[in-house]
């Protein structure tokens, strides 16, 4: 469907629509908190019976989502001996590899027969299609970083992990996206990187994109819409097919592992509609975990693990931070928004609509490493987290642009439009009104309650209802503290008992990280754009503290 993603050069009914979507989310969510603030003080018995029927309901969700996410880390799991070069092998000869496999699987154990058997099913509904294969020889990998203050020793280990991996090298062409606003430092730094690795590729190149270019706004995905048009120009004249390369935008301190491209070769291979999907691995943030403050590492490892959860649903998975796709549908599509904030969620959006809803995103059973955000001190840390989850709650803006693609596409399913919709405005809704629904206003109606109130059974079985219910949750707790200390980086000597102890005790801040770094940048962003008040894009800092 031809559809301009934006909402920039709206006629007058589609500004209408535009305006009264933006409001939506924000009003809902609102309408919500206040709702239930008032009802507690003026209707306690109303408002406390509905309070007990949203803990039971965000019990069951918790432990919905505890269950996924110990299914997901186990596929994690089981894929991380998994020698993907063998699997490239065995799409050559898929009789001989599913017989092979048949044999293997009753031997195994359990981790790896869980392997063996998502293989031989990728292989059966590849073998099933019929369609052809390219050949990984021809495969080829386009990395793009985009940098504006981001310094040599935040972007010099991920290219090095670029180039010490198990995919062949001189198959990468890597690109470094400048902002020209960037200060003269980034900007020569950049350079010397590119000459430096530029011979440990296909090759390396820092491309300089202009300020102030008609119709962008000062985002990520104006920057790598640039770098892939330069990079498109290389590849045509290089002779290199667009369908035949994976293009990657990794955030600049994203560090890959060494099975991490030829893993993401492997799925794009294994995958019928390979130019109609993107791939996202799994984001963790380990590149400076033990010195990041407490509360900020807590933060971040819950991202991890919402995203553990997501994959195990890829009908509803959105790509979020770095990511990969199809080049030829990157092209297709017009590459990245150049106006948008939430690029990383919107070019899956805008992938979707272009190909009529026949767009997915493929989980990879993988991950890349990130930093987690730090600064100077604990309360400069504090404030950029806060800007950081307000920027990523800013993905509410697709919300709009997507209700009016909808109003006019006749292609879409109307069940896969009504699921969107409310996946995505009950998801960021959620977002901005469960913690202080569990953590604050639940227990208002007690606070308020009349003399009649007071005398009924609801008034004294209420606390102790939410108090089970709560105590339900440590369950939930105790298996997100298990699996946090389980996704650590290994091999360091920093990781003792002492530290992961810590690392245990730093999860009794939930509640208040849910308040003041999930649930008000969530209410913020929201409030911005039901306002009209268009966010800025803020650049995460990135630093990192010297080690002794």
């Amino acid at each position: 469907m031809i559809f301009a993603f934006s909402r920039q050069n709206l006629g007058r009914k589609d500004t209408i629509l535009q305006r009264f979507f933006e409001v939506l989310p924000g009003a809902f969510s609102w309408a919500i908190l206040l709702g239930v603030t008032l009802l507690s003080i003026f209707q306690p018995f109303l408002a406390a019976a509905l309070i007990i029927a949203f803990d039971l309901y965000w019990i069951m969700r918790l432990f919905y989502m505890n269950i996924f996410l110990a299914v997901s880390y186990a596929r994690l799991a089981s894929e991380s001996k998994t020698d993907w070069n063998k699997r490239i092998d065995d799409l050559k000869d898929m009789d001989g590899a599913v017989a092979r496999l048949n044999g293997l699987i009753p031997q195994a154990r359990l981790p790896e027969k869980l392997s063996l058997i998502s293989c031989r099913r990728e292989l059966m509904e590849l073998k099933t299609c019929g369609r052809p294969i390219p050949s990984y020889d021809g495969i080829y990998q386009l990395v793009i970083i985009p940098i504006v203050r981001e310094t040599r020793d935040i972007v010099e280990p991920g290219i090095k992990s670029l180039c010490e991996g198990n995919f062949p090298s001189q198959r990468i062409l890597v690109i470094l996206a400048v902002e020209e606003r960037a200060e003269g430092e980034i900007r020569q730094a950049s350079e010397q990187l590119a000459a430096q690795y530029r011979g440990r590729f296909l090759d390396l190149l820092a491309v300089l994109h202009p300020d102030g270019i008609a119709g962008e706004a000062r985002v990520k995905g104006a920057n790598a819409t640039y770098a892939a048009k330069q990079a498109a120009e290389f590849l045509k004249n290089k002779g290199i097919p667009f369908e035949n390369v994976i293009v990657s935008c990794f955030d600049a301190d994203t560090v890959v592992k060494p099975e991490t491209l030829v893993c993401l070769a492997y799925t794009f291979l294994a995958t019928p509609d390979r130019t109609q999907a993107s791939y996202q691995p799994i984001p963790v943030y380990h590149n400076n975990i033990w010195e990041a403050p407490g509360f900020a590492r807590v933060l971040d490892v819950g991202s991890s693990f919402f995203q553990l959860i997501e994959a195990t649903n890829p009908d509803q998975l959105v790509t979020f931070s770095s990511h990969s796709m199809s080049f030829k549908a990157l092209i297709d599509v017009g590459y990245w928004p150049v106006d948008m904030i939430s690029d990383d969620s919107a070019i899956y959006w805008k992938s979707y609509i272009h190909f009529d809803g026949h767009y997915r995103v493929v989980p990879l059973a993988t991950t890349l490493s990130m930093d987690v955000t730090e600064a100077k001190t604990w309360a400069k840390t504090f404030v950029n987290v806060y800007k950081q989850k307000r920027r990523w709650a800013w993905g509410v803006e697709n919300f709009p642009i997507l209700m009016r693609a909808f109003t006019v596409s006749r292609t879409i399913p109307v069940s896969q439009k009504l699921r969107h919709t409310f996946k995505l405005l009950e998801g960021h809704i959620s977002w901005a009104t469960w913690p202080f629904l569990l953590t604050f206003i639940g227990w208002l109606p007690t606070l308020f309650a009349g003399r009649e109130f007071s005398r009924s059974v609801l008034y004294y079985t209420g606390p102790r209802i939410t108090t089970m219910i709560f105590s339900l949750a440590s369950i939930g707790l105790l298996n997100c503290i298990v699996l946090s200390i389980l996704l650590l980086p290994k091999g360091t000597k920093k990781n003792t008992w002492l530290r992961k102890t810590g690392q245990a005790l730093e999860w009794l801040l939930v509640p208040v990280i849910m308040i003041f770094l999930s649930g008000m940048p969530a209410l913020d962003a929201q409030t911005r754009l039901m306002l009209g008040k268009r966010l800025e894009f803020w650049v995460t800092a990135k630093e990192r503290k010297q080690k002794a």
